[in-house]
């Protein structure tokens, strides 16, 4: 299966809109991609949470939340810079795939 996007529509205070080339589409909504960010303080942070669900989240902003720039890597992934100042990781696009939801499945449950 191949994951290459066909067009994205950033939608800086919603989040991103994906065209995938098979035909499909996803939303992806801003606090999503930030609070999955595949970079390593957020995996570690989603691990300490998984370990103890307890632990209290650093505030990180009191304003909104919204994507400020999207910069593309090479022809894999985009980089993502948020208002709150977090502008690490590398978002590919087969991990963008799947943290999707899964239409097929939702075709399913209909």
């Amino acid at each position: 299966m191949t994951f290459t996007p066909k067009h994205l529509d950033v939608v800086k205070s919603k989040g991103l809109h994906i065209e995938w080339a098979n035909g499909s589409t996803s939303f992806l909504p801003t606090h999503h991609l930030r609070r999955m960010s595949p970079s390593a303080d957020s995996k570690a942070m989603r691990e300490e949470l998984d370990a103890n669900p307890l632990a209290i989240l650093p505030n990180s902003s009191n304003g909104e939340l919204v994507i400020e720039h999207v910069e593309l890597v090479g022809n894999y992934a985009i980089k993502i810079a948020f208002s709150d100042g977090h502008a690490t990781g590398i978002y590919t696009w087969k991990y963008l795939r799947s943290l999707a939801p899964d239409e097929s499945q939702e075709d399913q449950d209909e």
